[in-house]
């Protein structure tokens, strides 16, 4: 759907803002790039659309290279690509409705087509007795709901989301990346999600890319990212999800029992893989605490256990539970 081939962007300043990036984004996924302030994250996502030229390189639209397009050829397939930002860049002096119908009228539909569109919208968006409000009248998220309708207008084949809940408090971020999600399902979209929350990306992103100075340093799909992080960027993007989301376990260390932590994803989750290692290597094991969680559509499960008996039997089986497709960290060795 969206490929780009070794793309840079240098400013006239010589700021090389981006720096050969190579990526594929899938038809129908929802891709997260995520960075820490001044990574090169909102500059290069004006690179997809065509609203900064790349200096090099080149951005691939369903096979098209948007930087060879003309002027006309290049507005036309903007018209496909829907954008939202962060501070929802709204009209002041117009509507809720009259908002939604801008693009529309600068693309020259028929009046009573607008007005269904836009009735049309308001419903997907959940605004329908919002219409006629402005937007000083609105809550914050209402306002990217708004924003959100009015990027839809066109029925583009891709989102682009610069940073769109920044300025939102958790509840309503959780709000807007449900609808986001909802949209993505019903129209068949394809969303790049530009943010610094990595809590955003656990919450709704396929896949992720990870930046750092204009660079991807990390890319991959996000239960992999977040069950083992290799660079030391994406740890520090993983230790900001809030501290409510991350399950501290007490124990106490005994010597020759060693403590893991097991972490399995999607179908293993339902395996008995306990009852399993305790048959196969003849230890008892001791469940100190766990819990399940949702990154994207994935579920990921991890359990903190203690390793009780002969210890060669217990690096026996440290080294059996990959065979099974389980993660494992040694939390204490036993010592």
């Amino acid at each position: 759907m969206i490929t780009l081939e070794r793309v840079n962007k240098v400013y006239s300043n010589t700021f090389h803002a981006v720096k050969d990036i190579s990526l594929d984004i899938k038809k129908g996924e929802i891709f997260g790039i995520i960075g820490l302030s001044g990574a090169g994250k909102s500059s290069l996502i004006r690179l997809f659309n065509g609203l900064e030229p790349v200096t090099s390189g080149k951005i691939e639209i369903e096979g098209v290279d948007i930087s060879e397009l003309p002027k006309r050829e290049l507005l036309n397939k903007r018209k496909k690509i829907g954008m939202i930002f962060q501070h929802f860049n709204l009209l002041k002096s117009r509507t809720v409705k009259e908002n939604i119908a801008f693009p529309l009228e600068i693309d020259g539909w028929k009046k009573s087509d607008i007005e269904k569109r836009v009735r049309e919208l308001l419903g997907l968006v959940e605004l329908e007795d919002k219409g006629d409000f402005y937007p000083a009248q609105l809550s914050g998220g209402q306002k990217q709901r708004v924003a959100i309708a009015r990027a839809l207008a066109n029925n583009p084949k891709i989102l682009l989301s610069d940073e769109a809940t920044s300025a939102l408090d958790p509840k309503t971020t959780k709000s807007i990346l449900k609808l986001i999600k909802d949209i993505q399902k019903k129209m068949d979209l394809t969303v790049v999600l530009i943010t610094h929350q990595m809590e955003v990306i656990r919450e709704i992103c396929d896949r992720v890319a990870v930046m750092s100075k204009g660079e991807i340093i990390e890319s991959g799909k996000t239960y992999e990212i977040f069950l083992n992080p290799k660079t030391d960027i994406t740890k520090e993007l993983i230790s900001y999800v809030p501290p409510q989301e991350k399950e501290e376990i007490e124990y106490i260390k005994k010597a020759g029992n060693k403590v893991i932590k097991l972490m399995f994803l999607g179908s293993v989750a339902g395996d008995p893989i306990l009852s399993k290692a305790v048959k196969k290597f003849g230890l008892d094991i001791n469940v100190l605490g766990g819990s399940i969680d949702l990154l994207s559509a994935m579920q990921v499960g991890h359990l903190i256990v203690e390793l009780i008996g002969d210890i060669e039997k217990q690096d026996e089986a440290i080294a059996w539970f990959p065979s099974l497709d389980v993660g494992v960290e040694v939390i204490y060795n036993g010592i």
